[in-house]
C-alpha cells in the first residue's frame, strides 16, 4: 500500500509546493484537487491543483516532471460535486466537469478519479434512483472507453438543514452499493473507500470490505469520534455533526491496525489517503501541515515506507 494525502487540505499552494509537502512528510502519493479554477470557493472543496480543462502537451510535462522530480506519484484526480442536485444547472456542470477530469486521469496515465454519486436530498434512494442511472450509465462508460476508474467516496454529505434528510451523496451504505453495482456493473465503477464515515451511522465499517473486495479502488484516512453522550441526548434524527467529529487517525473510533490489516487481507494494496477535516488543525495554515506530518508518523505504523525507493539510495 501507499500513503498519500488529499490536496483540498492546501488550497494555498500550488501542485508543486503540494509535492515539496508530500515529500518532506513521508508520502508516497497524493490525490490531487481539480475542481473548476471557476468554482466556488467553499470549505473542503473548489480548490483547483490540476487545471483539468487547459491541460494541453507542455503542462502535462511539467507534471510529469514534478512526479519525477519529488517521487511522490499522483493517487487520484479529485473532484466532488453533486451531479445528481435538483439545482440543473449545478447537475449539468458537475457531469461535464465529471468528464474533464476522467480524460484528464487518462492522459496523465493515472487512470483514477474520484467523486460523489451525488443526491437529490429531498427525495429517497428509490425516487432518486432512475436519475442516477441517466446520469452515471453514460458517465461510466465514458470512463470505460477512456480506461479510467471511478471511485465514489462514501461521504453522505449531510452537514446541515439544507441536506436534511438525506445528504448529497447517495453511496453511503453497503446495502446501496450491492444495489449499485448490480445496476451498474462496469468494472471501472468503485469505491473510494472512508472508514470514518461508517463508524457514525452504526455500520461495521471492516465487513463490507471482504464483499466489495473487487470495488476497492482507492482508500481515505480519515477518523471520527462519537460523542455517545451528545447522541443519546439528540437521539439518531439529529444532524449528524450534532453527535459526531471527524479527527486525524488515530485520534477517534477507527481502529487503524484491524482496518489496515483488513485491506490487506482482502488483497488491496493501493493508495491510501490521508483526508484531513479535523476542526482541531484549521485555525492556520501551520496546524494543517501539522496534521499531515502527525497523521503520517502515525500511520506508518501501519503502511511502512518503501525506501529506499532505489536500491542504491542511502
Amino acid at each position: 500500500m501507499q500513503l498519500g494525502f488529499v490536496s483540498a487540505i492546501l488550497p494555498e499552494a500550488d501542485l508543486e509546493q503540494v509535492f515539496v509537502t508530500a515529500a518532506a512528510y513521508d508520502y508516497d502519493c497524493v490525490e490531487v484537487a481539480c475542481w473548476p479554477f471557476s468554482g466556488p470557493d467553499q470549505k473542503f472543496g473548489g480548490t483547483a491543483h490540476i487545471d483539468v480543462a487547459n491541460l494541453n502537451a507542455t503542462y502535462r510535462e511539467e507534471i510529469k516532471h514534478l512526479i519525477h522530480k519529488y517521487e511522490v506519484q499522483i493517487s487520484a484526480l479529485a473532484y466532488y460535486p453533486n451531479p445528481l442536485s435538483p439545482n440543473p444547472e449545478e447537475a449539468k456542470v458537475a457531469s461535464e466537469h465529471i468528464r474533464q477530469v476522467i480524460v484528464a486521469a487518462a492522459v496523465l496515465g493515472i487512470g483514477q478519479m474520484n467523486t460523489f454519486i451525488g443526491r437529490d436530498p429531498a427525495q429517497t434512494v428509490d425516487a432518486n434512483w432512475p436519475r442516477m442511472l441517466d446520469t452515471w450509465g453514460p458517465l461510466v462508460e465514458y470512463a470505460a472507453q477512456h480506461e479510467v476508474k471511478i471511485g465514489i467516496e462514501n461521504c453522505p454529505m449531510l452537514f446541515n438543514d439544507q441536506q436534511w434528510p438525506g445528504g448529497l451523496n447517495l453511496a453511503t451504505t453497503p446495502a446501496i452499493w450491492r444495489r449499485l453495482f448490480q445496476d451498474l456493473p462496469s468494472p471501472n465503477l468503485g469505491l473510494n473507500y472512508d472508514p470514518s464515515h461508517l463508524v457514525w451511522q452504526q455500520i461495521d465499517y471492516l465487513y463490507p470490505m471482504r464483499e466489495f473486495a473487487s470495488r476497492l479502488f482507492h482508500v481515505h484516512a480519515k477518523d471520527t469520534r462519537v460523542d455517545w453522550h451528545a447522541l443519546k441526548d439528540a437521539g439518531i434524527f439529529a444532524l449528524p455533526p450534532h453527535f459526531h467529529a471527524d479527527k486525524l487517525p488515530g485520534l477517534g473510533d477507527v481502529d487503524w491496525g484491524s482496518f489496515i490489516a483488513t485491506l490487506g487481507n482482502v488483497g488491496y494494496r493501493g493508495p491510501v489517503c490521508v483526508e484531513v477535516e479535523d476542526a482541531t488543525y484549521e485555525g492556520s495554515l501551520d496546524d494543517r501541515y501539522l496534521a499531515l506530518k502527525h497523521s503520517s508518523h502515525y500511520l506508518r505504523n501501519f503502511i511502512p515506507r518503501r525506501y529506499p525507493k532505489n536500491p542504491s539510495r542511502k
